[in-house]
């Protein structure tokens, strides 16, 4: 968006640049510090008020028409990017905005997505929206570990890593899930899977580093494991096998690849460790590889 500016004249007589998106950003900051003075909420307490509004916004979804459905899934991720800023306004600044809101609004859409594909009872759907409650609290103590732990060293940041890790990987099959649902074909499978892939695997390493930079290491293991979920996304969209096991070995991927990226960017990337990764995904492997339909009747 092409940003004009202007020239205005300061009380020495000189002329300065007028940069409107500087003033509306400065307005909005004047906006939350005075927000900041009238809550009497502490941090938890406004991620537990975030949380319920989410959480009625997901029960929303199956009062509505099927027409709007999506709609309101798109509603309701720009609501959680947007309340997950407010909670973690603080010391939010720069790539923050991306590495730090992703994940929470990623596990929005994939919940919600996901809960269509549920049979229409409230039996199996009161569990997945308490269980939506449940990871939603969590991934937000979990970015604003992150936060704070971007300015200086904390105690919680390893269980923060572990909370951050597996709840990406949920999201990852949620929205595997949904992709896959839709049958595309091999091209847009291989597009949607690929875009999901680059955002989480990127704010998944750049948690390991927490810098206000992005460092080249980070910027190329992105793109290369990205490369590698395309393909994946490509192949198996041939392969004869139940959606859930794609969606379920591609996952196991992305656990055993980005998690010794993880590794190798705090330079603990030991043989016994790719040993463990390896094991896990050629054991995946060998069980989609036997419950596949040679046929084609799946």
């Amino acid at each position: 968006m092409r940003v004009y500016r202007f020239l205005e004249k300061s009380q020495e007589g000189k002329y300065n640049t007028y940069n409107p998106m500087k003033k509306i950003v400065q307005f909005i900051s004047r906006r939350f510090k005075r927000w900041d003075r009238r809550l009497s909420l502490s941090k938890r307490e406004q991620f537990v008020v975030i949380t319920v509004i989410l959480t009625i916004g997901l029960l929303l979804t199956q009062l509505i028409s099927i027409d709007v459905r999506y709609v309101m899934v798109i509603v309701l991720s720009v609501l959680t990017f947007v309340l997950a800023a407010f909670g973690l306004r603080d010391d939010l600044k720069g790539i923050e905005w991306v590495t730090l809101l992703t994940l929470p609004t990623a596990y929005a859409a994939a919940v919600s997505l996901f809960y269509f594909l549920l049979p229409v009872r409230w039996l199996t759907r009161i569990p997945i929206v308490i269980g939506f409650a449940v990871g939603m609290y969590a991934l937000l103590l979990t970015e604003n570990i992150y936060n704070v732990a971007a300015e200086r060293t904390i105690a919680l940041l390893r269980a923060a890593h572990s909370v951050g890790f597996l709840l990406t990987l949920v999201t990852y099959f949620l929205l595997l899930q949904a992709i896959l649902a839709f049958r595309l074909t091999a091209p847009l499978n291989a597009l949607f899977v690929g875009v999901v892939s680059f955002f989480l695997i990127f704010q998944c390493l750049w948690a390991i580093e927490l810098e206000g930079h992005v460092s080249v290491r980070l910027r190329h293991l992105s793109v290369l494991l990205t490369v590698v979920f395309v393909q994946l996304a490509w192949g198996f969209s041939f392969w004869p096998v139940s959606l859930v096991l794609q969606a379920l070995f591609i996952t196991t991927c992305f656990y055993s690849l980005v998690g010794m990226a993880q590794q190798y960017l705090v330079e603990k990337l030991y043989k016994k460790t790719v040993i463990e990764f390896f094991s896990v995904t050629i054991l995946v492997f060998v069980i989609v590889f036997l419950a596949t339909h040679w046929r084609g009747n799946f």
